[in-house]
């Protein structure tokens, strides 16, 4: 079986060496090269050609961050783990952005380790327990202020509370006479309610006066608010 090729980045030599010993332990993992910056980083890369970058976040001259960034515009089929000693969300949201195939906190579990690894090797993501929390905590954070901003803008639209009543039948599938019906008025003055309502939301027919309501949660959910 053909082992996996790792080289290792971390400025601290005793680090490295511990890391490396508990890889080739395994016996699967043979290390291909040692960096203690970003830059020795990718040049080990470049010539290695190793099918896993390990590397720490914060080292001298160039940052893993910023290497791992490179490493996605060179020639290389090699992936990137993100091992650290910070649960920051920032430094976590960050090393996603930047390209890495995972994040571990250097306190991990030895088979955790290797889980990780040949996950990635394999193709796949890994991110362990306490860090995909905060990653589901800022995706959390994020769509609620996406929430937030629509039922905001729906402010904007200036819908009296008559037409948010006569939208939200028609979103139902209640036709005009009807609607007229139930509200004791005129198909006239449904019908002028109906033109102010799709002027407002700058729409021509229903078919996008729905397809609005689908693609805005906050203005669906802004008129069953009434």
């Amino acid at each position: 079986m053909e082992k996996i090729k790792v080289v290792l980045a971390d400025d601290h030599m005793v680090v490295r060496s511990g890391i490396k010993n508990l890889l080739e332990n395994e016996g699967e993992i043979e290390v291909v090269g040692e960096a203690s910056n970003g830059e020795e980083a990718l040049e080990q890369v470049t010539s290695s050609q190793p099918d896993l970058l390990i590397i720490d976040i914060r080292m001298p001259v160039m940052n893993g961050l910023d290497a791992t960034k490179k490493l996605n515009g060179l020639k290389t089929n090699t992936k990137a783990l993100i091992l650290s000693m910070h649960d920051d969300e920032d430094y976590i949201l960050q090393s996603i952005e930047s390209g890495a195939d995972g994040y571990l906190l250097k306190d991990t579990s030895k088979d955790e380790f290797m889980k990780a690894i040949k996950t990635i090797h394999e193709g796949g993501k890994y991110f362990s327990g306490d860090i995909s929390q905060v990653l589901v905590k800022s995706y959390l954070n994020v769509k609620d202020r996406k929430i937030s901003k629509n039922v905001t803008s729906t402010n904007t639209y200036d819908i009296t509370k008559r037409e948010k009543q006569i939208l939200k039948m028609i979103s139902d599938g209640t036709g005009n006479k009807e609607i007229a019906e139930q509200l004791g008025k005129s198909i006239r003055t449904i019908e002028t309610h109906r033109f102010n309502i799709m002027k407002k939301l700058k729409v021509n027919n229903v078919v996008e006066l729905l397809k609005k309501l689908e693609d805005e949660p906050g203005l669906k959910q802004h008129i069953e608010s009434t």
